[in-house]
Parts: structure tokens; C-alpha cells; sequence
């Protein structure tokens, strides 16, 4: 049991907000340590799993300077801008509109999305801009709010919807666990299954982002009630 340890660091970890990364590899070389394993050995395996997952890991760290640089050329003032321009747009709406078309797409084998890549420099701002034209100036924990359902989005968007592609990893990864097991599943299988599943989760994403607006909508009319006060 005492293996077990390293979830108890990332849990103290995630419920103090430290820093993710750190976390995790926090994390590991305290479970690599009380399992018998020396610093250096840890060390040397975090090197070899880099490398064999360089294909997945490569493109990421290489789209964080990517992404910076548009940000610091105005990406995100941009999209704030193009926002704008859609009355009617509100931050559940944008929020629900990319979750669809991500499912979408990425049911047909077509990758679009990402955190790094879109969430943060594109979608993010979109809901902001989308809610602050909308409803006015926004406090800090609602601005966190509307990210963190950004990054829900993206995650329902293409956990949920990648299951109904069978050349998706997420497939692929359950026929391998399964034909070790000796258990026969075709793919076509797992993938017509997986729609029920994905027409659940956009459902219970239009109830989040419409609770969501809501919220917002409460917090606008609960600070401009004051604002009326102290002008009256």
C-alpha cells in the first residue's frame, strides 16, 4: 500500500494549485523511491518513456513557443475582437458550439482541437470576450470559471467523440486490451457503442454551459445592484 503514496502527493498537490508538471513529477519519484528504486534509476526511466513517447510529447513542447508568439502578436486580442461582432453570442453558447463541432470533426479523424493549441490562445478569450460583451465587466474566480469550462470543452469534445472513429487510439488501445485478454470485439463495435456515450456528454455540456450562463447573467445583475445604489 505504501506505493500508493504518489497519489496522495498529487492529490495534496492539486488541492494546494502547485504546479501541475512539478506535481506529477513529484509524484513519481516518490513513488519510484519507496518502491526500491534509486534517483538516478527514476530519472533514466522518465528519460527512456520521453523518448519513447517523443511522436505524442514532441508536438506539444514545440506548440508552446508556437503559441506564445501568436499571443504576444495579438492573437487573443483578435479573437476577442471577432467575438464582438456576434450579439448574441454568450459564453455557454461559444463554449457548447466548439464542443459539438469538435466532436464532429474528430469522429471523422480530423484533429482540429487541443489545450495548448486552441483552448488557451483561441477558445479562452472567445468565451471571455463573448461574456464581457454580453454582461459587462467579469471578476476574477468567473474568469477562472469560464476557463476551466474551455478546457472541460475540449476535453469532452474529443474524449467522448474520438471513441466513435475506429482509427482513433482510444479504440485501437481498448482492441489491444482486449484481444490480450482473449476477448473478441470488433472495432465497429466499440465505435457504434461509443455514440450513445458521446450524445450523453454534449447533452450534459449544453446543461453545464447553460448553468453557466446563468451564473454569470447572476453575478452581472448581483454587481450592478450596487453600482444603482451608490449613483442613486
Amino acid at each position: 500500500m505504501i506505493k500508493l503514496v504518489g497519489i496522495v502527493v498529487m492529490a495534496a498537490g492539486f488541492t494546494l494549485r502547485l504546479n501541475l508538471l512539478l506535481v506529477v513529477l513529484l509524484s513519481g519519484i516518490v513513488t519510484g523511491l519507496v518502491s526500491g528504486m534509486s534517483f538516478n534509476a527514476i530519472m533514466e526511466e522518465f528519460g527512456r518513456l520521453f523518448l519513447a513517447n517523443r511522436y505524442i510529447t514532441l508536438p506539444v513542447v514545440l506548440m508552446l513557443p508556437v503559441v506564445g508568439l501568436l499571443e504576444r502578436y495579438g492573437l487573443r486580442e483578435r479573437a476577442e475582437t471577432l467575438i464582438r461582432r456576434f450579439a448574441a453570442a454568450t459564453a455557454g453558447r461559444v463554449l457548447l458550439l466548439y464542443t459539438g463541432v469538435r466532436q464532429f470533426t474528430i469522429a471523422l479523424g480530423i484533429n482540429i482541437g487541443g489545450q495548448a493549441s486552441v483552448v488557451r490562445p483561441i477558445l479562452a478569450p472567445l468565451a471571455e470576450a463573448a461574456a464581457r460583451a454580453y454582461h459587462g465587466v467579469l471578476s476574477k474566480p468567473m474568469v477562472a470559471r469560464i476557463r476551466a469550462h474551455a478546457a472541460a470543452a475540449e476535453n469532452v469534445g474529443s474524449f467522448f467523440g474520438e471513441d466513435i472513429f475506429i482509427a482513433v487510439g482510444g479504440i485501437l488501445l481498448m482492441k489491444g486490451f482486449f484481444d490480450g485478454l482473449k476477448i473478441e470485439v470488433s472495432v465497429w463495435s466499440m465505435a457504434l457503442w461509443g455514440m450513445p456515450t458521446a450524445v450523453a456528454a454534449f447533452a450534459l455540456m449544453a446543461w453545464r454551459t447553460h448553468v453557466l450562463d446563468r451564473q454569470i447573467a447572476r453575478e452581472a445583475a448581483s454587481a450592478a445592484g450596487p453600482a444603482k445604489s451608490d449613483d442613486a
